[in-house]
């Protein structure tokens, strides 16, 4: 088997340098410990991207928790909208019959004195037609008195009047 070797590579033959070359490289590569080095840059390239992809779990779920928190307010802040415009419509409700009770009310108020005012107008106006003709009676009866009744029968005329205002005055 030596024979094959030293046949195949002998120190004439370009290939055995080569060979050799490569024999002192691998073997410089093995006492620079060069693998072990490119093994733990390896591994620290693999632990700075598992690392990396935690943090971008981590980040990803953060995420995650502040999406359903925002979501959450969200439908909180759209509830309370809600019932904001619910109590907003019904103190516009209430007020509106608020409102319309009162002028039922300002309106009634108004009529009533209205009448009471025309009544009273009425009443004065009537009082003041029986004054005015009890007046045109008086003098008519007292133009009628002198020229047609004597002085005796104006006499019991006066005391019959007397009495009778006395009646009707008690």
């Amino acid at each position: 088997m030596i024979d094959w070797f030293t046949t195949t590579y002998s120190p004439s033959d370009p290939t055995f340098w080569v060979l050799i070359s490569l024999l002192i490289f691998i073997g410089v590569l093995l006492w620079a410990k060069v693998p072990g080095l490119a093994g733990s840059k390896l591994d620290e390239r693999s632990a700075k991207i598992a690392k990396e992809l935690e943090d971008a779990r981590r980040m990803r779920e953060e995420a995650q928790e502040l999406l359903s928190t925002y979501q959450r307010r969200q439908r909180e802040a759209e509830g309370e909208a809600e019932t904001l415009i619910a109590q907003a419509k019904a103190e516009a409700d209430r007020l509106r019959e608020e409102t319309r009770q009162n002028l039922e009310e300002r309106l009634t108020r108004r009529t009533r004195l209205a009448e009471e005012k025309i009544a009273r107008a009425e009443a004065q106006a009537e009082a003041e037609v029986r004054a005015a003709a009890a007046d045109v009676a008086v003098k008519a009866a007292e133009t009628l008195i002198r020229e047609k009744l004597d002085d005796q029968t104006r006499a019991k005329l006066f005391g019959e009047s007397l009495t009778e205002l006395e009646r009707r005055l008690q």
